[in-house]
């Protein structure tokens, strides 16, 4: 998911370049949307990781 968050960053990089500010700022709020998502998925892993570590040992 991160993957596809630093592709949509990349696409709105290149087209607020070009002049594109529609597709950019489409792009940004993608990819925006997709790093929160992955940061959440992460955070809960670790905290689902530190507690079952606990529960084993």
């Amino acid at each position: 998911m991160l993957k596809w968050a630093i592709i949509f960053f990349v696409i709105s990089v290149i087209a607020g370049i070009f002049g594109f500010t529609g597709v950019a700022s489409g792009a940004r709020g993608i990819a925006k949307v997709l790093f929160f998502i992955a940061l959440a998925i992460f955070l809960i892993v670790l905290v689902f990781g530190v507690l079952l570590g606990v529960m084993v040992f």
